[in-house]
């Protein structure tokens, strides 16, 4: 028997024993015997003769993608994906964490490991999180994970949330409603379940601390999105518990659901020009006593709107006093004026602040043609 044969006759044997780590071993053996080198399938790729390096590279690609297959197919998915991390080919298990279904029993730790915190497929461990382990689990790995790098990824999370949170709200407000033996449209809004006897003694139905989470979070979600309406309405549920439940927060969430539920109203469309009356009515007072958080977020809420004059105006009307380095958690006059193309507004900007060289950088820039 030749050698080719004989590791041949050993691959054969490792697949029928499903043996699969040794499986790719024996594969990456008889590449080596076919390539004429050491049969060791362990040494060091790098004492390999040089016009064997890419032969070789890809024996173990297509090695490690038989055997990460055949773990994929005995839903062996961490085993699976380190043979395709390998070789940099997540797409399959990937492809895998899609279709895959635990059940109730189901370990699912090692599949969130790799869907979440290797980032194979995020999206999905988050569901997995979601599903298996509930809102706060949940919530806890939103606060916990930097995602400033994928805000799609951050704004999808927070629509899962908003959404996992509502339909626990609405089961258990008709949990308690039905016991009051009281009648509801089918199907029923939150604001429609909402009665004052659901309230008494300081009573709530859900997680007070979940509740302001993901209604905060709420608040990053972009204009007319899909999950608006239920985050109003949670806020609308959030406005009728006891105050002892609305915690205090600052300017301009100071009055806390209230103020949500008129930021949320304002993204999803509704009654939008009271609401930012209603937030601009609060920048004022904090002004005056060196607070320009308010007008940050009103800046920044009319900057989601597409309102770049509108911001500026508001920024030229609060923030032109305000010292050079001040940190600001929106963009500052001049930088909103330059991109609004109102020189004039930079140029006097510039001069309120002793910024010569602003200023004229303003003007010549209000004599270039378009």
């Amino acid at each position: 028997m030749n050698d080719i044969a004989a590791v041949d006759d050993l691959i054969a044997d490792l697949r029928s024993k499903e043996d699969y780590h040794q499986l790719f071993y024996a594969l990456l053996m008889k590449a080596r015997v076919g390539l004429g080198v050491s049969p060791f399938p362990t040494g060091p790729a790098a004492e390999l003769p040089a016009d064997v390096h890419e032969p070789y590279e890809e024996a173990i690609r297509a090695a490690a993608r038989e055997v990460g297959s055949l773990h994929l197919a005995k839903h062996d998915l961490p085993r699976a994906w380190g043979f395709f991390r390998l070789i940099g080919e997540p797409e399959p298990v990937k492809d895998a964490l899609e279709r895959l279904r635990p059940g109730p029993d189901d370990d699912i730790y090692p599949l969130i490991d790799i869907a979440w915190h290797q980032r194979v497929h995020p999206q999905r461990g988050f569901d997995l999180l979601l599903e298996r382990h509930g809102v706060c689990s949940a919530i806890t790995t939103i606060s916990s994970s930097d995602l400033s790098h994928n805000i799609p990824l951050r704004l999808q999370c927070i629509r899962k949330l908003v959404a996992a949170l509502h339909e626990q709200l609405s089961d258990r407000l008709q949990t308690d409603l039905i016991a009051r033996e009281i009648t509801l449209p089918s199907p029923a809004t939150i604001p429609q379940m909402l009665r004052d006897e659901l309230f008494a003694d300081d009573a709530y139905h859900i997680d007070v601390s979940h509740l302001a989470s993901v209604v905060q979070m709420s608040l990053e979600l972009p204009p007319k999105d899909s999950a608006l309406a239920q985050a109003r309405e949670l806020a609308e549920y959030g406005r009728r518990l006891s105050p002892a439940f609305r915690g205090g927060l600052d300017v301009p969430f100071d009055e806390s659901y209230t103020d949500y539920a008129v930021y949320l109203g304002i993204l999803d469309g509704v009654e939008v020009e009271s609401g930012i009356t209603h937030f601009e009515a609060k920048i004022a007072a904090e002004i005056a006593d060196g607070n320009s958080f308010p007008a940050e977020v009103l800046i920044n809420l009319l900057l989601k709107l597409d309102r770049l004059p509108q911001a500026l105006e508001i920024a030229k009307k609060y923030l032109a006093n305000l010292p050079d380095d001040a940190e600001l958690s929106c963009l500052n006059l001049i930088e909103l004026a330059r991109r609004a193309g109102d020189y004039a507004a930079v140029a006097d900007a510039a001069r309120a602040k002793g910024d010569a060289v602003t200023e004229l950088a303003a003007k010549l820039a209000s004599r270039q043609p378009g």
